[in-house]
This record gives C-alpha cells, structure tokens and sequence, in this order.
C-alpha cells in the first residue's frame, strides 16, 4: 500500500480494535516494511494519537487513552451497527439516550456512504424493535435534522401539530434537543412570534434546514409568566440552562403532582416495574413500600404507569389522582361487565 494517507487510516483502524499488534504483523496486513510501519507510527503520535510500544519477543503496538477522543476509523459493519442501535434507541426515545447520541447519529449518517444508508434503513425496517409502549415514535431523520441545526446554529423550517390537531408552520432558531426517557422535545426562538417555544418532537414533521445561519439569543432568565408548548416567558437576560428553561416551560402547562403511594409489594419489586423519572420506593413495613415523590408529567400516564407495576397499591394523594383512578377503575369495571352480557350493535 503506497498512499500514504490510505494506509495510516489503515494503521489507526487496527490500532483501534482492543489489541496489542506486533509490528510484523502490521507490515504484513498493510503490505509495507517493519520501518515504514515504524515511521507511520511516529506519524501518528504527532497527529496526536497516544501509540505506546512494547518491546520484546512478544512486544508490538497499541493505542491507548489520550487527553483527546481521537476521530474514530470504522468498517462497514461497525458504521452500520452503531447508526442501527442510535437510530433505534434515539427514535423512542429510550432513557439514557439524549442529545448526545442524536448529535453523533446526525455525524455518523452525515459521511455514511450510500450503500451503508441502504443498509441501516433495510435493517430498521425489517425490525420490530420490542420498547415500552408509552413513548411517541420518531422518525431518526427529523432528530438528527434538528441535531444539526442546532450544532450548526442554523435556521429550521418545519410543520407543527399542537395538542388539539392544529397544523402550523413554524420557523425557529433551535436552541437544545432534551429527552425526557418518553419524548423529545426542541426548546427553540419562534421567529414568527417572537418568542421561545417548547416543541414536541414527535408531533414536528417535514423539517428543514434553510441554510441561514443566526446568532443563539440568551434563554429566558427565571421569574418569567410560565411557558410550555406555544406558551410565553419572561425576560430575557443571560443564557440559562435548557433543562432548568425546560422544566419551567412545562411547569406552566400542567400543574405538578405531589405522589404519596404505598405498594402492597417490596421496593425492589416495584423499583424494577416503575420507571424511574417517577421516583424511587422507600420500605414500608413487611413487603410493602411507599412512594414520595413529584411528578410533571399527566395525571393519565402517572395512573396507566402504577397499575402496570401490577400489584396491590393505594393512593393517597393527590387528590385529582385520586379521582382519575376512581373514573378509569369504574370504566374497566364496566368493560369487564359487559364483557359477559350479549354484543349490542
């Protein structure tokens, strides 16, 4: 292999993989000379790649740990198993994959060739993927959309349906991603209306980057009016933090509910049942544990989330949490009823 820089692409993928390559080795897998691999070797520590050398019969090469994450040399199975797995875990929005891995799905699918974009979209097709079924589905394509945008600082045009199926054209200056372990959302500058927004993600659709770049503005300061989805803030001063302009944003959308619930079960059991945003159980008596805690999202998916712990519990507060378990307890008690009698049509 006579180009140069082909073959030390060549050299730092092998040294990527999780080994120790004796310098025989490399020269036969790159088809040069044991110096020529020594002399790219002294190339890539001055590029900055921390190669550490071991000598003896059974010494070689290795890449280690830097101050820096070096740029990753991947094959094509590699580029497409990791772009299968984000856009997997980033288009349900499973906990733990925030605006991180949608950043680096966005760079990966950016350089995919072709031929490997075939491929991630023939494997997610093909796939039913077995997640939890109170989160909205995304399409990966519209996060890594409004990932680059936000990276690259650049205008977005896109259609927004709100809660009451109003379909809306919007054009934002995006600000951050946030995931929530159910749902995306875009906290993004409204030009139209000259105002922050919070969007969910799941009901944005046909986004489109205009090329136009802008200048981030300075997020609201507290002590605004509220917020939320189309809803207004206050002033705006320094830049805050997008999960604290967040948490206020939907803090004047619906109001926060105070839990106090005790499960006829033990805390471990109800731990590994009950997702953790809504908090985590203390012991209470024998084979029973009690949850205190606080919850921003509805009163519908707190109820649908303890009953799905599937045992025992009561409720104690708060009260409109109270009322709804009484509404949907009686309807299911009715659908079961009726489920015996003849069909009515």
């Amino acid at each position: 292999m006579t180009d140069t820089p082909a073959r030390l692409l060549k050299l730092l993928s092998l040294l990527q993989t999780p080994r120790e390559w004796p310098g025989g080795e490399l020269a036969e897998r790159l088809d040069v000379s044991p110096r020529t691999v020594r002399r790219d070797i002294d190339r890539l520590r001055e590029l900055g790649y921390p190669v550490e050398a071991s000598r003896g019969s059974l010494g070689g090469y290795r890449l280690v740990a830097g101050a820096a994450m070096p740029p990753l040399v991947l094959d094509d199975e590699e580029a497409v198993a990791i772009a299968v797995g984000l856009r997997a875990g980033a288009g349900h929005a499973i906990e733990g994959v925030d605006e991180a891995s949608v950043r680096a799905l966005a760079k990966l699918e950016q350089v995919l060739p072709s031929r490997l974009r075939h491929r991630v979209s023939a494997l997610q097709n093909a796939t039913v993927p077995l997640v939890r079924g109170d989160g909205a589905t995304i399409d990966p394509q519209t996060l890594t959309t409004l990932a680059s945008a936000a990276t690259g600082q650049e205008r977005l045009r896109f259609s927004y349906r709100s809660g009451d199926g109003t379909e809306t054209k919007r054009q934002v200056e995006p600000y951050r991603l946030l995931s929530t372990g159910r749902r995306w959302y875009l906290v993004a500058y409204d030009l139209l209306r000259a105002d922050w927004r919070t969007f969910r993600v799941d009901r944005v659709s046909e986004p489109f980057a205009t090329g136009a770049r802008f200048t981030p503005r300075p997020l609201p300061v507290e002590g605004g009016e509220g917020g939320g989805e189309g809803g207004r803030n206050g002033q705006v001063g320094d830049p805050g933090d997008a999960a604290r302009y967040f948490a206020r944003s939907m803090a004047g959308m619906q109001p926060e509910l105070r839990l106090d619930v005790r499960f006829a079960a033990p805390a471990e059991f109800v731990v590994a049942r009950l997702p953790p945003t809504l908090g985590v159980p203390e012991p209470d008596g024998e084979n029973a544990c009690r949850l205190r805690s606080s919850s921003m999202d509805s009163l519908e998916w707190v109820a649908l989330r303890l009953a799905l712990v599937d045992c025992e519990f009561t409720v104690q507060g708060p009260p409109q949490l109270v009322a709804h378990l009484e509404t949907l307890g009686a309807r299911l008690t009715r659908a079961a009823s009726l489920g015996h009698g003849p069909v009515h049509r």
